[in-house]
Parts: C-alpha cells; sequence; structure tokens
C-alpha cells in the first residue's frame, strides 16, 4: 500500500511539473496575426493556421547570459526579418535595422528614450517596414496613426498628406518617439502602463484604472514587446560593440 501510495505521488508530482515546464515553454514563444478590422492578436501558441510566429521565448542558456544560440525571432505581420534560427544578434545586424538605426538613436536620445525599447517597439509593429500601412490606417515603422501625427505637428501640404509623411522613417520614428516619451510621462515608473498605452490608447489603460486593459491583444502585447526589450538589453551587456536601446509608441490597436 505503502509503495503505491509513493507511486501515485510520484505520478503526481511528475505530471504536475510537465505541466508547468510545458506552460513555461508555451508562454516562451509569441505568434501573432492581424484581422480584417487592423486588430493585432498574439498568442503563446499558433492557435490556427493564421498565426505567425514573431520569435521564441528565451532559452535557459539565454537568460544566464550564455550566447543566444537557441532563440528565434522574427516578424512576419509584413515583411520578415528572419527565418528560423535567427537570433537577437542576427536582428541587430539585420540590413533593415542598420538602416534607420542612426534615426532610433537620435529620436531616443532627444526624446530620452532607452534605445532597446524603440528598437522592440518598432520590431513588434512593423518588423522594421517603413512602408508598412495596417489595416487601420496606422503607418510606417512605428506604426502611427495620421491623427497622431497631426497632434504632433505634422500636416497635409504640398509636400504630401501626413500619411504620406509618416512613410519616411525620420519622420515615423521622431513622431512615435515622442507619443512614447509622453506616455511614459503619463504613467511614470510604469513602463509597461506606456506600452499598455502605445497598443490601446492611454484612455483605454485610464480606464481600466491605469492598469494594463482586460484585452487579450494588449497583455499579450506588452508581454512581447517587454520580452524583445530585455533580450535586447541582455544582449547589449554582453556584446563587444556598444548597443543602445529604444522604445516607440503605437497607437489605438492599430
Amino acid at each position: 500500500m505503502r509503495l503505491l501510495l509513493k507511486v501515485r505521488v510520484f505520478r503526481s508530482l511528475w505530471l504536475l511539473g510537465a505541466s508547468l515546464f510545458c506552460m513555461q515553454a508555451a508562454h516562451a514563444d509569441m505568434w501573432t496575426y492581424v484581422d480584417t478590422r487592423g486588430v493585432k492578436h498574439f498568442a503563446s501558441s499558433q492557435l490556427d493556421a493564421r498565426y505567425k510566429l514573431m520569435f521564441r521565448g528565451v532559452p535557459a542558456s539565454d537568460a544566464a547570459g550564455q550566447p543566444d544560440t537557441g532563440a528565434v525571432f522574427t516578424v512576419s505581420r509584413f515583411a520578415p526579418i528572419g527565418g528560423a534560427g535567427r537570433s537577437v544578434s542576427s536582428i541587430e545586424l539585420s540590413p533593415a535595422f542598420l538602416a534607420i538605426k542612426p534615426f532610433v538613436r537620435t529620436a531616443a536620445d532627444a526624446n530620452q528614450l532607452d534605445m532597446a525599447l524603440l528598437q522592440a517597439v518598432i520590431a513588434t509593429e512593423s518588423g522594421f517596414d517603413p512602408s508598412a500601412v495596417s489595416p487601420k490606417g496606422a503607418v510606417g515603422l512605428m506604426q502611427v496613426m495620421p491623427a497622431t501625427g497631426q497632434r504632433y505637428g505634422l500636416a497635409s501640404d504640398r509636400g504630401g498628406s501626413v500619411a504620406s509623411k509618416l512613410t519616411d522613417p525620420r519622420t515615423n520614428i521622431n513622431t512615435g518617439a515622442r507619443y512614447l516619451r509622453d506616455l511614459i510621462n503619463l504613467f511614470p515608473g510604469q513602463l509597461e502602463l506606456a506600452v499598455a498605452a502605445y497598443n490601446a490608447g492611454e484612455g483605454a489603460v485610464q480606464k481600466a484604472g491605469n492598469r494594463i486593459p482586460n484585452y487579450k491583444e494588449t497583455q499579450n502585447y506588452v508581454r512581447s514587446v517587454m520580452s524583445l526589450y530585455n533580450r535586447l538589453n541582455a544582449y547589449a551587456t554582453r556584446s563587444p560593440l556598444p548597443l543602445q536601446a529604444a522604445q516607440a509608441p503605437t497607437d489605438a490597436l492599430n
């Protein structure tokens, strides 16, 4: 009887441990798709064929500061910047990011933002594609809505519409960075709320009692951006070359 009890206890503990392991592994990955209304959906597993892998979670060796040979990061929403095997270091060296890196650094410095955060938002929003346009009309690298562009001084004139101006990488990043800085000022010391507001709008965060709104898309968006942000910072600390970090804003569930 005692032996049978021990076997049952061992089996229960083993199943619990296996379940926890699977939960951790599942939450490590991030899958996403954009529906016809322009709403971004995030999930920790591929719920159906619409979901595309954004990035895989940080393996134990990566979290410990070892080379991240197993981590994968792909952005499929607009233009993939990598396939299986792509790591944070590959993102940092990708032509798409290198083309805009000076603008990201300048905007980060001008708005007192961490460059890695800005980079994480841009990666999540557009995959570093300056011509990306969401079904809701969010434009460019940081997926800025034209109304937000107008809020920060852009206007339609002979030089083009606000939307067309937001396709310019420098203009888009500067506008998005200013918006992100304002969100950080609005929610001081609560970076996750600023990121949530970039996705769902500051009104939604305030309506939720200054908490991350109970929108699955926004909650997973925050996890996605913060996870990549932390990985980029971890890479920077062990990279032989200095790597800055930055943050970028988006507009309500674009």
